[in-house]
């Protein structure tokens, strides 16, 4: 195993020498007894029925979509599957969130609500925001439905494991300080805290403690901020799971004053039209900037998960903009660089993965992992123009693959030596990612 090895040989650090050019070098160093946080994974949502996009494709394009989405050698080899929990009798083909991913392997399905049906909310409509009646200060001639609304919520985790799928993350809310002409319900820290108060022991009633309540779902990282230190000041941070975000109003720049884990469970491109592109001079859609985006979460923000808004969408759902991974149309497909910019991560750094410190370098940004099966996964993000040298020495490792994308690459193998004395050499692009796993 190369944990062990590492442990005996090379500790603190490994070396990791690079070159922008043939006289500059950068040295980073990559510190596997400095760990940070672990890794529950990379995914997606298909909410508002985005599936039908993938079931109406006809064979093999729908197989090869899931792929894409799913498989561990040719695609992204997503882990986790946010799927959308309807607050009306309106879903169509839901099953394809969740039966097919798990024939893939996926374990990981994170249950959220974007609102409670219309009947339990002051509003009385699941959309245009309105709160849950009971909660403080939100009353209702129809009484108090908080806790019918948590049994609403354990239903749901209950009929998917008689179906064979384990829901293991469950949030009540999507966006809670937006109102919204589709689903939406405004929720503040302090109510979130006292419906948690009812949810956690309603699911533990119905044996299921192991559920993950998150919360809270903010539109941007600040303002989640602050639902975070509401559910500390409230006493039932112990009570939830996950800490979840969104980065639409503001990004990721600190890490959330939490001692659970965090996902960022949210995001995308709203501004651009679809494209395809890696690199055209850092646009928001780019896939190099989404890299970057991935790499600043994980590591500013010691996210435990990432996760892209839809993973499949058609042309004309919201003039046919860069939210999707993969756009769907009629029988055919096509693939944006931001899915490969995710697979880089997705498909090296599994579950259970504990991030270590690496650090150094002007033009690099380098983020390392230790896998469960004592593999080391090493991601280089090349900001250069310029294509960079890579050393990586006394690893002690027996073999080494190596993956790149960017302009004219989708994951695809590139070339990775291990001399005799075990050094590990290879070459990042400039603007360019790499991944070396050392085993």
């Amino acid at each position: 195993m190369l944990l062990t090895t590492i442990t005996a040989a090379v500790l603190p650090s490994f070396a990791i020498a690079s070159a922008i050019g043939p006289r500059q070098a950068n040295r980073i160093t990559v510190n596997v007894d400095k760990k940070y946080q672990t890794i529950d994974g990379f995914g997606f949502s298909e909410a508002f029925q985005r599936a039908y996009n993938i079931y109406n494709l006809p064979e093999p394009k729908r197989t090869e979509v899931l792929d894409l989405l799913f498989n561990t050698t040719t695609g992204a080899g997503f882990t986790i599957v946010r799927n959308g929990i309807g607050s009306s009798p309106s879903s169509q083909n839901d099953w394809m969130n969740t039966f097919l991913p798990v024939k893939y392997g996926v374990k990981t399905f994170y249950g959220n609500a974007w609102s409670a049906p219309g009947f339990m909310k002051t509003n009385g409509r699941d959309s245009n925001g309105g709160g849950l009646c009971g909660l403080p200060g939100a009353t209702c001639s129809s009484g108090d439905w908080r806790q019918a609304y948590a049994d609403y919520l354990v239903k749901y985790v209950q009929l998917y494991a008689q179906e064979g799928v384990d829901v293991t993350h469950l949030g009540f809310v999507n966006e809670p300080d937006f109102s919204t002409s589709y689903a939406s319900m405004q929720v503040n820290g302090n109510q979130a805290a006292d419906f948690i108060k009812i949810l956690h022991p309603t699911l533990a009633k119905n044996n299921l403690s192991h559920v993950a309540i998150t919360c809270c779902e903010a539109a941007g990282w600040n303002v989640q901020s602050q639902y975070t230190q509401q559910l500390k000041s409230a006493g039932v941070e112990s009570m939830v799971g996950v800490i979840t975000g969104h980065t639409y109003t503001s990004g990721i720049s600190f890490a959330q004053p939490t001692t659970r884990r965090v996902w960022e469970t949210e995001c995308s491109d709203l501004s651009g039209g679809w494209s395809t592109a890696w690199y055209s001079w850092g646009a928001s859609g780019d896939g190099y900037t989404w890299a970057n985006n991935i790499y600043t979460g994980l590591t500013t923000g010691n996210v435990s998960a990432y996760l892209w808004w839809v993973g499949t969408q058609d042309r004309a759902t919201n003039n046919n903009n860069n939210e999707k991974l993969i756009l769907v149309e009629r029988d055919s497909y096509q693939v944006s660089k931001r899915l490969w910019a995710f697979a880089q991560y997705s498909r090296t750094v599994r579950p259970g993965a504990v991030r270590v410190d690496a650090s150094g370098g002007n033009s690099l940004r380098t983020t390392a992992f230790l896998n469960t099966d004592g593999t080391l996964a090493i991601n280089v993000i090349n900001t250069s123009a310029s294509a960079a040298s890579v050393s990586i020495a006394g690893t002690n490792g027996t073999s080494v693959q190596a993956w790149v994308t960017d302009n004219t690459h989708d994951m695809d193998p590139t070339t990775a030596s291990r001399a005799g004395d075990g050094t590990i050499t290879g070459s990042v692009p400039g603007r360019a990612i790499v991944t070396f796993v050392i085993s």
